[in-house]
């Protein structure tokens, strides 16, 4: 997978580089995709995250990560064709705070951020119990192995 990484932020990102490679392969292992994907990530702030959430899907608050997913609404022949998974936007502001109320570490909650944003650019999505079940459990079949909850 060809990921392209966006910075509008002031903190060094190359560190998180070789994690989402790790990431986008395990995920690719475990959803048995082809290797000819590609994804766009860009780190930001709460500000801009805000904005985001509320030009593009009306929420008027920041959010922890975004996704806008290039084959949705795509007819399933041009979506099977297509190779740009979409854009994938997580806001390091709130990546930091929810490391710390959930125990584990920043580069978990980073990585959980980028493998959540990845499977709803995938088509995965979290709307019922069945289908959040689901993406949870691939969340943790592609990221355990990674980086460990603690």
């Amino acid at each position: 997978m060809e990921i392209t990484y966006i910075n509008r932020t002031n903190e060094n990102i190359d560190s998180w580089k070789p994690l989402f490679r790790k990431i986008a392969a395990s995920a690719e292992n475990v959803l048995q995709l082809p290797d000819d994907y590609e994804i766009s990530v860009t780190f930001v702030r709460s500000v801009t995250i805000h904005r985001i959430n509320r030009d593009y899907r009306g929420i008027d608050r920041p959010t922890d990560v975004i996704s806008f997913a290039a084959r949705d609404g795509l007819d399933a022949m041009v979506a099977e064709e297509e190779k740009d998974l979409g854009d994938i936007f997580i806001n390091i502001d709130y990546a930091r705070r929810q490391a710390k109320e959930y125990g584990h570490s920043y580069r978990r909650e980073i990585g959980f951020l980028f493998t959540h944003g990845l499977l709803h650019c995938l088509g995965y999505d979290h709307m019922t119990p069945e289908d959040e079940k689901e993406m949870n459990r691939l969340q943790d079949q592609i990221l355990d192995p990674l980086v460990k909850r603690k």
